[in-house]
């Protein structure tokens, strides 16, 4: 059962626990609430908006664990005067936190099927969640495997969680980049590559993709020339999403918000403006 929201467009300040520095412009806060505030439910995938005082707000998608509500944790690459302000912030400072917001992964659907979580960059941190969800559940499903690729090693983000899940016999991990220099070992090329190294019955797979435009276009056709159905698909289609509630326009995907009707969609749902470049 999610958290209601008694006024979703009021804030609730969180106290920043801790800052790691994933890569150069990325950053992972853990947060806590208030004290006397109610433990933050949310499901993989859902997303908030968080408000840093005097500079704004932005739609950040929740990176932790969803079987550990008493810290809420989040991913941010500093890109723009929010983020660069959220980046910025040190421990034991306050930050604003409405939601949480939008559609999730459809875990619960998940129980019996393989299930392939495929991200590219900061694509991980939407669902990394899932991936928590998922082997924490272990024995419910089938196949486990994690694509993931990033445009150098250096962009590699939750690296030491990635090497730790590595060392699991139950969930076969696959990371790669696009280029490459000195001492990296691992593969090189774009991640729809890999799938070619994935288990999966693909009539009975659920894929979860989260990544740059490009990189889910080519990741979708693969599977679907694999032999996935396009309902089984999940896509994350995070855009321009500004109020978190459908109210101010920014996020319109055709007859859908993202922010309220997604941000996850099963590709059949949004196959049409998933293959628009200029949408």
């Amino acid at each position: 059962m999610l958290n209601a929201i008694a006024d979703p467009m009021l804030p609730t300040p969180y106290r920043v626990l801790k800052v790691n520095r994933e890569t150069g412009d990325t950053f992972t806060l853990t947060l806590k609430p208030p004290k006397g505030a109610p433990h933050f439910a949310f499901a993989p995938g859902q997303f908030n908006m968080l408000y840093v005082f005097g500079v704004g707000e932005v739609p950040i998608s929740i990176s932790g664990d969803p079987d550990k509500p008493e810290t809420l944790v989040h991913t941010v690459r500093a890109v723009g005067a929010v983020s660069r302000a959220i980046c910025a912030l040190k421990k034991g400072e306050t930050l604003g936190v409405r939601g949480p917001f939008g559609v999730p992964w459809p875990v619960e659907k998940a129980p019996g099927w393989d299930v392939l979580v495929i991200a590219g960059g900061l694509g991980l941190a939407p669902v990394r969640p899932a991936v928590y969800h998922l082997l924490a559940r272990r024995p419910q499903y089938g196949n486990l495997e994690l694509i993931y690729g990033a445009r150098t090693p250096e962009d590699l983000v939750f690296r030491r969680e990635l090497e730790r899940w590595r060392g699991r016999f139950d969930f076969r991990v696959h990371v790669t980049v696009d280029t490459a220099k000195g001492d990296w070992r691992g593969n090189v090329g774009v991640v729809p590559n890999l799938i070619s190294r994935a288990r999966f019955d693909p009539e009975h797979t659920m894929a979860l993709i989260c990544g740059p435009g490009v990189m889910m276009r080519f990741t979708v056709q693969e599977l679907l020339n694999r032999g996935v159905q396009m309902e089984n698909i999940y896509v994350s289609m995070e855009r321009n999403m500004k109020c978190g509630l459908g109210l101010c326009g920014h996020c319109q995907l055709g007859p859908f918000f993202v922010c309220k009707d997604g941000p996850v969609f099963p590709y059949d749902r949004v196959r049409d403006w998933f293959l628009m470049r200029e949408v």
